[in-house]
């Protein structure tokens, strides 16, 4: 089997996929959410072009040969925004010139094979696997044929840590998470070691984030039970490693604040 390395970039939420071939992945783009804001009152100008090149500085850096987009390009369900159809295709046009691009597509996505040009890859939202790697978009269960991957790689919830300071105020992180596949999922009689789940999280940060270690009851989709998150390792973006899950909720639990925590630790 071929060596797999996986690498998150430093302060953005991209992962960058070593085989073969080099990989690089972007959950969670939500172009379009601007519109959504528009009609509950909120005017933001449109942010796709600063996403866009950030995108293509990503590209120049590592040069990958491949692009992949991990679901929810647009953002707008169960119809397509005006701002959608104007700014996809560019958006995806543009990247394509660089490197060649794969879709998989996400919950908000309906509707997304009109907006793509031609000449990129559309792959089932049950997802794709590319040299022991597995990637879908985390809406839906995976294809079986996935759950023996090396490695998968997910987005869809938007995965965060929420921090809490002395004074008792709190922002929420956009985070990494590293958590091996359940036993429920694979089953008793699963050969060898069992595959790890990779969160990537959202590269739009007007979407935010699921605090994980809060008690809020976001739906999930089928995350929680293919994966034990609570032993997962977390890590901000900016590769501080925060330990396991289950520790972190623990400490919160204990009333002195995940973020002393962190300060006891020199951060």
């Amino acid at each position: 089997m071929t060596s797999i390395e996986t690498t998150p970039l430093a302060g953005l939420p991209l992962l960058l996929v070593k085989g073969r071939t080099r990989v690089l992945v972007a959950a969670d783009l939500h172009l379009g959410i601007e519109h959504e804001l528009w009609l509950g009152g909120a005017s933001i100008p449109s942010q796709t072009g600063r996403i866009l090149g950030r995108l293509l500085e990503a590209i120049d850096e590592v040069r990958p040969d491949r692009l992949l987009l991990l679901g929810d390009i647009k953002h707008n369900v169960p119809r397509t925004s005006w701002q959608e159809r104007k700014e996809v295709p560019s958006f995806i046009e543009a990247l394509a010139e660089r490197v060649s691009v794969d879709v998989v597509p996400g919950n908000h996505d309906g509707g997304i094979s009109d907006l793509i040009p031609p000449g990129t890859s559309l792959h089932p939202a049950s997802g794709i696997l590319r040299e022991g790697v597995a990637y879908f978009h985390g809406h839906t269960w995976p294809h079986p044929s996935l759950l023996g991957a090396e490695v998968l790689v997910a987005g869809h919830i938007h995965p965060a840590i929420r921090l809490t300071d002395a004074l008792g105020c709190s922002t929420n992180q956009r985070a990494w998470i590293r958590a091996p596949l359940s036993i429920g999922a694979l089953g008793e009689d699963f050969p060898g070691e069992r595959p790890e789940l990779i969160l990537v999280p959202a590269f739009n940060d007007l979407c935010g984030g699921l605090p994980l270690n809060s008690r809020q009851e976001e739906d999930r989709g089928p995350i929680p039970a293919l994966a034990n998150l609570e032993a997962g390792r977390i890590y901000l973006l900016d590769g501080t490693d925060l330990g396991d899950l289950e520790g972190i909720i623990a400490c919160g639990r204990g009333g002195g604040g995940f973020r002393k925590r962190l300060n006891s630790r020199g951060r």
